[in-house]
């Protein structure tokens, strides 16, 4: 049985949601862009975390980023919460409307601004695709690097909200290191500008500070992003292993020898199995795992790479190790890997994909603490992630029906991540806290951490208006109300 969030309903009709809010808010965007009825706000009940849901009472569809600044004009002289949303393919539950009855949703900016192909950047709106930037500059020999699996149907503002990654930040890095500015509307309605077309600005990194703050400072209506060059040239391998064990050292090897390459991807026998069924790479579906390796570069060096690549999967045992041979094979190996999570729907009515992180040589460590977890709690868990840098995506199968497979899925969530802290890790690598990881918090970071970092968001949003209740287990308490230890001499 899934949960309804019990913030979200304690209170009833939250205040603000009067006629009169209704038609300002249609002033502005026009009846036809405001959704009210009760069966298409389920629509918005929750985002790629399904666990807990909760349908805002109103959903705003703003078509410019000037109309996202009036809408929250609107907003913040009635006094009501709200939450942004984008695509709604997040993993965290992190457009979970709590205590926040009306619901933003950017999906109607769609506009790429400006492209500067001469310094490598490109202005595009929060509800531009991902995967749409990369196409429009592929002839211009560019491309934007940031890839989640989910690149096809993510948003640029969902990915600044919750710093995306993908298989190829291995090399190239996340949102963070491909954002140079962004627009920023505030919960009050001001519009500012942070960074820029430049590269570097003196002052603090505001534009670092808002790229992961989850839509707690505001909503992000354009971006400038950094363009990347296009490879000349690419190497896919697909390592065969029997044991998961196996595959996992070879990873560790593979960085070990100085090899960084521009994707380390691993499937294990159960995700091997659903994605076979789905797509027909030609997989293996009897082995325990696979590793996905994309080296790219110029062309000269690849193939020595690759042979170092193969020589170091041989000797963790590698059964068979396949090159892709041309475009088309590279394209379908991964087609099945960035599918995987849809894939997944074969074998089981529902999932839920945890995001947790540890030192790339600890993944062994984290394995098989998963495994012991799948077999104490009773239940299904396949694996598929980004091996390279330790940011795992167990995904946990379960049938929502099963009150007690549900509470069991929950429980197994919340060991997943405390183990990754053990190992030295994080409780998150791209997918974000939202409403999910907000109790693990406390392991990675002391009450007074949480507290500076709460300072900091009411910087931004003093009333906790923008998306509220995220990130920070404490967040409906005035940040205020406990006093600093220290003052400055008078």
């Amino acid at each position: 049985m899934i949960t309804r969030h019990p913030a979200a309903e304690a209170s009833g009709r939250p205040r603000g949601t009067s006629s009169l809010l209704r038609e300002d808010l249609a002033a502005v965007v026009g009846r036809a862009n405001l959704v009210e009825q009760a069966a298409s706000l389920m629509v918005y009940e929750c985002d790629g975390y399904t666990l807990e849901r909760a349908a805002p009472e109103l959903v705003v569809l703003p078509g410019s980023p000037e109309e996202v600044a009036r809408v929250i004009g609107v907003l913040a002289r009635a006094g009501v919460p709200f939450v942004p949303r984008g695509a709604g393919t997040g993993l965290s539950g992190g457009t979970l409307p709590v205590e926040a009855p009306v619901m933003v949703c950017t999906s109607r900016l769609q506009a790429i601004e400006a492209v500067d192909v001469r310094n490598r950047r490109l202005v595009a709106q929060a509800g531009v695709v991902n995967l749409w930037i990369s196409r429009r500059v592929q002839n211009d020999g560019l491309h934007y690097a940031p890839d989640p699996s989910s690149q096809g149907a993510c948003t640029i503002g969902g990915n600044v909200a919750e710093n995306s990654g993908g298989p190829h930040t291995l090399k190239y890095g996340v949102t963070t290191n491909h954002v140079l500015g962004v627009e920023l509307v505030l919960p009050s309605g001001e519009v500012v500008q942070l960074g820029g077309a430049v590269e570097e600005r003196p002052g603090y990194d505001l534009t670092g500070l808002v790229v992961g703050a989850e839509g707690t400072f505001g909503i992000v209506t354009r971006a400038t992003l950094r363009l990347t060059r296009t490879p000349e040239a690419y190497r896919t391998l697909l390592a065969v292993f029997d044991s998961v064990d196996a595959a996992s050292e070879a990873v560790s090897g593979i960085i070990a020898a100085g090899i960084v390459p521009a994707a380390l991807e691993m499937m294990d026998h159960l995700i091997l199995a659903a994605v076979e069924s789905a797509f027909h790479a030609g997989l293996p579906t009897d082995a325990g795992a696979v590793l996905l390796v994309e080296l790219d570069g110029a062309e000269a060096g690849l193939d020595e790479h690759a042979r170092r690549v193969r020589d170091v999967c041989e000797r963790h045992g590698a059964r068979e190790i396949r090159s892709a041979a041309s475009d088309a094979e590279r394209a379908l190996l991964w087609k099945a890997r960035k599918r995987a999570f849809g894939a997944v729907g074969r074998l089981a009515p529902n999932y839920c994909t945890q995001d947790g992180v540890v030192p790339r040589t600890r993944v062994p460590d984290i394995l098989r603490a998963i495994a012991a977890t799948a077999e104490r709690h009773r239940l299904r868990i396949g694996n598929v992630f980004h091996a390279g840098d330790g940011n795992i995506h167990p995904i946990i199968l379960f049938d929502e029906r099963d009150e007690d497979e549900v509470r069991r899925v929950l429980e197994a969530g919340r060991e997943i991540l405390e183990a990754c802290v053990a190992l030295g890790g994080s409780v998150t690598g791209e997918h974000g806290i939202g409403v999910e990881k907000m109790a693990q918090m406390p392991l990675l970071f002391s009450p007074d951490d949480l507290l500076a970092m709460t300072r900091v968001r009411a910087v931004f949003d003093p009333e906790q208006r923008s998306n509220p209740h995220k990130i920070f287990p404490d967040a409906k308490v005035c940040v205020e109300t406990r006093a600093p230890r220290r003052q400055a001499a008078m």
